[in-house]
């Protein structure tokens, strides 16, 4: 009886051991099964049909995401890539809109997880990239210069900045470029660039640092200003346009493929064309 028991208990462990042992590769064929397929350009439309993100943008930042003479309607380079994502991958705009930010708060909120995606000029500085991701480029740029034609300052490009009062708009390249290099300058910081525009028009600033493509567009429609853009541009390395998110977002392969595809179908050509020449 006692060696009939015995044989039962070793007949009984090497079951359990054997339910394990097909348990464990059952899990690992069903993790397998399961896994995220990889994102190319030939499924990588309607790819986050489903999703519901929270997506930010600046709406202070012609010609890329601002608002129209009605102070309600968001428009711009960025709002319209934004919107031709969300039709190409196929999310869903959580709370049924963009969610509006200064730069600074934006990017605390994409380093905080407290949004999943923004698209506002947003230059991929190393600085930005410790603490959220980017997909590759949409856009290159560069920093200007901007000064009052009517005052003589005698400042034509970066290299004359030096002991000057420059303005810039808080937490962007412009203004991390400025803390970092022009250690003799006085650095004034607004919360929106149109403040920074504002005291150079009042000479309250001798200078201001901003994104080329912004001081061109500036000058372009302001025609009744004196502000102008001088020297070339510089800082491209820490300023090229790409779409941020979160630290390890399960999104950017999504995005950056969704973007490789209208950098070949022309639709970023076609943007680019529309705002920015």
């Amino acid at each position: 009886m006692k060696k009939h028991m015995k044989k039962l208990m070793i007949l009984g462990g090497i079951t359990l051991l054997s339910s394990l042992f097909l348990a464990g590769c059952q899990n690992n064929n069903a993790e397998e099964e399961t896994s995220s397929e990889t994102i190319t350009e030939e499924n990588v439309e309607g790819s986050l049909e489903g999703e519901s993100l929270r997506i930010g943008t600046s709406g202070v930042f012609a010609p890329f995401s601002y608002y129209e003479a009605d102070g309600q309607t968001l428009t711009g380079y960025d709002i319209e890539l934004l919107d031709k994502l969300q039709e190409f991958l196929g999310y869903e705009l959580a709370g049924g809109e963009y969610q509006v930010q200064d730069y600074a708060p934006l990017v605390t909120s994409l380093s905080e997880e407290k949004l999943d995606v923004a698209a506002a000029a947003l230059c991929a500085t190393s600085e930005r990239q410790e603490i959220m991701d980017f997909t590759e480029p949409y856009l290159n740029s560069g920093q200007r210069v901007m000064i009052n034609t009517a005052a003589d300052t005698g400042i034509e490009g970066i290299d004359d900045l030096g002991d000057k009062t420059i303005g810039v708009e808080k937490g962007t390249a412009s203004h991390a470029y400025a803390s970092k290099n022009l250690e003799g300058a006085t650095i004034e910081a607004y919360d929106k660039i149109t403040g920074a525009f504002e005291a150079l028009q009042q000479n309250k600033v001798d200078a201001v640092i901003q994104d080329a493509p912004n001081v061109a567009y500036y000058v372009k429609t302001q025609t009744d200003s004196t502000l102008a853009g001088v020297g070339e541009e510089f800082n491209q390395e820490e300023s090229p346009y790409a779409i941020a998110l979160t630290k390890g977002s399960p999104y950017k392969e999504n995005f950056e493929v969704a973007l490789k595809v209208f950098a070949e179908d022309g639709t970023l050509d076609e943007l680019n064309e529309k705002w920015t020449e």
